[in-house]
């Protein structure tokens, strides 16, 4: 069932109702994974939810598209408890921010080499196993 055309035609026009579909698809995703008991984040759900119902027309783009772009612009004021933390906490910004800079910096660094290390063994084991099943036969 498609959205009806008056609403469509009202969702095109406002942003703010645009962000509130957004938003609603969240709260449904996270009444889903409250009431399933689903181990994902609501978010997820509801955003999957929303790819779904795009994925099969029964959700235009053009009814989302402009409130979740003022949603991404506006981005940055989710972040301002984050700021509100490094100005209360002014020692962050001096030596002990640099060292756990460095821990974020080398446990990223870290995790990253290992991820490609296991990749590449695992693409010359499979690449062994194939040369060895096609010279078997």
């Amino acid at each position: 069932m498609r959205l009806s055309r008056s609403l469509s035609a009202l969702l095109g026009k406002s942003r703010l109702l645009q962000a509130a579909l957004v938003v609603g698809f969240w709260l449904a995703g996270e009444t889903l994974v409250r009431v399933l008991g689903i181990p994902l984040p609501g978010g997820v759900i509801g955003l999957a939810l929303m790819l779904v119902l795009l994925a099969t027309h029964r959700l235009e783009t053009g009814s989302v598209r402009r409130g979740a772009e003022w949603l991404l612009a506006d981005m940055l004021l989710f972040f301002i408890p984050v700021a509100l933390a490094v100005v209360d906490h002014r020692e962050l910004l001096g030596f002990t921010g640099l060292k756990i800079l460095f821990v974020i910096l080398a446990s990223t660094a870290a995790v990253m080499i290992a991820t490609a290390l296991a990749v590449d063994r695992c693409f010359r084991w499979r690449a062994a196993h194939v040369r060895d099943a096609i010279a078997s036969r």
